[in-house]
Order: C-alpha cells, then sequence, then structure tokens
C-alpha cells in the first residue's frame, strides 16, 4: 500500500531519482558533500605542491642561498656548544659566571617568554618540517612465487563449506 501511495504520489522509477537527486541536493545546504571536500582539498594540495616544485625548478642556487642554508644549520649546534661552554665558564671563572647569572635574574618575565616562544617555534617548525618530508618505508611485494602463509596455526587455511561443495559437484 505504501509502495503504490508513492507510486501515484512521485510517479515511477524516473521520478523517484529525481526526488532522490533533490533530497541530496538539499541535504548538502546543511551538510556539505564529503566527498567533493575531499576533491577540492586534494587540488588545493596539488597546487600547492606544483607552485613549491616550480620555485625549485632550476636547480641550486648561488652563494646567497648557500649561505642562508648554512646560517639555518647554526642554532642547534650553537645552542649546544653555548651550554657545554657555560659549564666550562662556570668552572674556569666562577665569580664572572655568578655575576652574569644575577643579571640574568633582572631580565624581565615577558622576554623570557618570548625567547621561549622564539626557540620553541625555531626547533617546532623544524621538526614539523622533518615530519613531512620523510617517507615512510613501503610495504614490501609479496612473491607471487613463495605461497602465502596459513591463517591458523599448523591447520591451514579456514575451510570454506561453499568452495567444497562446489568442487564436489564439478563433474
Amino acid at each position: 500500500m505504501i509502495k503504490s501511495l508513492f507510486g501515484v504520489l512521485f510517479g515511477r522509477a524516473r521520478n523517484a531519482t529525481a526526488l532522490g537527486q533533490s533530497v541530496a541536493s538539499v541535504a548538502e545546504v546543511f551538510r556539505p558533500n564529503a566527498t567533493r571536500a575531499l576533491e577540492i582539498g586534494h587540488d588545493a594540495y596539488k597546487a600547492a605542491h606544483a607552485s613549491h616544485a616550480a620555485e625549485f625548478r632550476y636547480g641550486r642556487g648561488g652563494w646567497f642561498d648557500s649561505m642562508v642554508n648554512g646560517l639555518n644549520r647554526l642554532p642547534r649546534p650553537l645552542l649546544a656548544l653555548g651550554t657545554l661552554g657555560l659549564f666550562g665558564y662556570a668552572m674556569g671563572d666562577p665569580d664572572g659566571f655568578a655575576l652574569r647569572m644575577q643579571a640574568l635574574g633582572h631580565v624581565p618575565e615577558p622576554l623570557w617568554w618570548l625567547l621561549g616562544a622564539v626557540v620553541a617555534f625555531y626547533f617546532g617548525a623544524r621538526e614539523a618540517h622533518h615530519l613531512r618530508v620523510t617517507k615512510l618505508p613501503k610495504a614490501p611485494i609479496p612473491d607471487p612465487d613463495i605461497p602465502p602463509k596459513p591463517l591458523h596455526r599448523d591447520t591451514g587455511p579456514a575451510p570454506n563449506a561453499a568452495l567444497a561443495e562446489w568442487q564436489h559437484q564439478q563433474p
């Protein structure tokens, strides 16, 4: 009865298809089409990747690029060696070291927060860059000459009743 009522109200299959499409259109007003959103995101990613690749298309830069790349590599070694140098300075001139550490106590707290933010963003951006650039190893492709391992211990794959019946029926 419901089927015939809908058939009278909305027509047959052609009208039902149009009704389904219109319902989908109305639904997209309230909730975006997830597939389309993924397509748009992928297109934006491809455009960004293409512009980045175009920037580096023509090989290595000159002396200025090499100098800036060298400067970009300096902060971590300088921080590490500077920390070790502080220990050496504390042992070599304890009075001078104590005087300078007392002077650091007069630095305003907002300046310490700013220093912490700069260092955190520098190393955070570096880590994010390495995470983006690092490629994960691909899963090995199985060799077709080696049979797959059984699914169950010592018993082989689980029996398939339908397959066994079909093989039994074959002449």
